[in-house]
C-alpha cells in the first residue's frame, strides 16, 4: 500500500553519492575511494520547509528553488572533496567560481540563446506579427537545446556514475512511498522515473515558458533577452506548482498520459544502479527519516555523520559496499 506523504522531501545526485533533503535537514551520503559510506547532514532553514513560505503558491517553488540549488552546490562540493579522497580538494574561490560560471552558463544557454536564435528565425520568416509561433520557435529551440546538452554529457564516464546515482535516488523515494523495506534488494525493484524528478521540472518550464514569455512584446532584441533572465523566477514558481498538482492527482488516468513525456525524458538523466549505490542513496534518506521521526537512530548507527573527509570509526561489515 502506498504511504502518504508526510512531509516534504527530495533529493540530487553527486558525486559517488546522494543529497537528501527533508523539512529539518539534508544529508549527503558519497562512498569514498576506500569503499566507505561517508555521511554529512546540517539543517535546513525552518522558515522556508516548514513555515509560511512552504505553503504560499508560486513564492515556495521560487524560494524553494533558489534555497535547494544552494544547498545541491554545497553538497555537490563536499561530494567532490569525498571522491577525489586525498588527491585534491575542490574547496575555496575556484569551487564556487566554478559554480558561479555554470550558473550563468546555463542562464545564457538555455534561456538567451534560445531568445537570440528565435530572434533570428523570426526575422528570417517575416515573423513579426506572429510572436505566439516565434515563441513556440523559441521552445522548441530551447528544447532541443536541453535534449541534446544532456544526451552529449551523458556520454562521459563519470557522468554516467552520477546519473546512475540519480537513479539510485529515485528507486529509493519510489520504495519509501511504496511502503516497502528500504534495502538494496527490495528497492532495485521500483521504478527508475520518478513524477517529482528535477528533469520533469525543466520540461514543464520549457511549456511555461512558452506561454509565460508571449505575454512580452518581441519587437526590441535587448528588452527581449532581458526579459528571458527577469522572467526566471515567474515561471520557476508556475512550473513547480504545475509538477506540484500533477504529482498529486497520479490517480486521474489523464495525468498519467499527461506526465508521460517528463518520465521519458529522465531516461536520459537516470541510469541503472547497483547494489552498492543504492545503499548509498538508502542511507542519506534513513539520515533524512530519522531527523522527521520516521526511524529510529539504530536504523543509521552504521552510517555515523563525519564533518571532513576522514570517517569515523565503524564496523568492517558496515563499510563494506554491498554486492562486492
Amino acid at each position: 500500500m502506498a504511504k502518504e506523504m508526510k512531509f516534504n522531501y527530495g533529493g540530487q545526485a553527486v558525486m559517488e553519492g546522494v543529497m537528501m533533503r527533508g523539512q529539518r535537514i539534508f544529508a549527503v551520503a558519497v562512498r569514498d575511494p576506500d569503499g566507505k559510506v561517508l555521511v554529512h547532514k546540517d539543517t535546513v532553514p525552518a522558515a522556508l520547509y516548514r513555515g509560511r513560505v512552504s505553503k504560499t503558491p508560486f513564492l515556495r517553488g521560487v524560494v524553494g528553488l533558489w534555497d535547494s540549488l544552494g544547498l545541491g552546490m554545497r553538497a555537490l562540493l563536499w561530494s567532490a572533496d569525498v571522491a577525489v579522497g586525498d588527491e585534491a580538494s575542490f574547496t575555496g574561490p575556484l569551487a564556487w567560481g566554478t559554480v558561479a560560471f555554470s550558473l550563468l552558463f546555463g542562464i545564457g544557454l538555455f534561456f538567451v540563446l534560445p531568445a537570440a536564435a528565435s530572434a533570428g528565425i523570426e526575422s528570417l520568416l517575416g515573423l513579426q506579427d506572429a510572436s505566439f509561433l516565434a515563441n513556440l520557435i523559441e521552445g522548441g529551440v530551447r528544447l532541443t537545446i536541453l535534449i541534446g546538452y544532456i544526451s552529449l554529457v551523458g556520454l562521459m564516464p563519470d557522468m554516467r556514475r552520477v546519473f546512475a546515482y540519480h537513479g539510485a535516488e529515485h528507486k529509493t523515494i519510489n520504495a519509501y512511498e511504496a511502503g516497502a523495506e528500504l534495502t538494496p534488494e527490495v528497492v532495485q525493484q521500483y521504478p527508475i522515473e520518478h513524477p517529482r524528478c528535477g528533469t520533469a521540472f525543466l520540461l514543464i518550464v520549457v511549456f511555461v515558458g512558452v506561454l509565460v514569455f508571449s505575454l512580452v512584446p518581441r519587437g526590441n532584441f535587448i528588452i527581449l533577452l532581458l526579459s528571458r533572465v527577469a522572467l526566471i523566477p515567474v515561471i520557476a514558481g508556475i512550473a513547480y506548482e504545475v509538477l506540484r498538482w500533477t504529482a498529486r492527482n497520479l490517480h486521474r488516468p489523464w495525468v498519467r498520459v499527461l506526465i508521460k513525456p517528463n518520465l521519458a525524458l529522465q531516461h536520459l538523466t537516470t541510469r541503472q544502479p547497483d547494489l552498492a549505490m543504492l545503499e548509498v542513496a538508502i542511507a542519506a534518506f534513513k539520515h533524512v527519516l530519522v531527523s522527521e521521526g520516521e526511524l529510529d537512530e539504530a536504523e543509521v548507527a552504521q552510517y555515523p555523520v563525519t564533518d571532513g573527509k576522514k570517517p569515523a570509526a565503524v564496523p568492517a561489515s558496515a563499510a563494506a559496499p554491498v554486492g562486492q
